[in-house]
C-alpha cells in the first residue's frame, strides 16, 4: 500500500479544531505540527505585521496517510474548514519505518 504525506498550512485560529479532526480520524496514524512562516500568500489575507515582514504566521501539519484514504480525508477537511484559509499539498512517501 502506498503512503502519502499531506502537508497542511493552517491559520493558528483553527489549529485546535484541525488537530482534533486528525486525532479522531481512523486513517491517520502519525502526524506532526509546528509553527512556521508561510511565504507567497495573497497579501489581502495577511495582517499588517505579516505584510511588513513578508510572511504569514501559520501552523504546518504533516500527516502520513494511505493513498486510498486521501479523498475521504480531503473531503472531511473541505466540509469542516471551507473558507478557513487552509492550504495543502501531497507528496509520496518513499519509505517509512521506525529505528529500534
Amino acid at each position: 500500500m502506498s503512503e502519502l504525506c499531506l502537508t497542511i498550512l493552517c491559520p493558528s485560529a483553527v489549529e485546535e479544531k484541525l488537530l482534533d479532526l486528525l486525532l479522531l480520524s481512523p486513517s491517520v496514524a502519525v502526524f506532526t505540527s509546528a509553527s512556521t512562516a508561510a511565504h507567497g500568500l495573497a497579501t489581502g489575507s495577511l495582517s499588517q505585521t505579516e505584510q511588513v515582514l513578508g510572511r504569514a504566521f501559520a501552523i504546518q501539519v504533516q500527516v502520513v496517510i494511505p493513498d486510498a484514504e486521501r479523498q475521504a480525508l480531503l473531503g472531511r477537511l473541505q466540509a469542516q474548514f471551507a473558507g478557513a484559509g487552509l492550504r495543502y499539498w501531497i507528496t509520496p512517501v518513499v519509505e517509512i519505518g521506525e529505528i529500534t
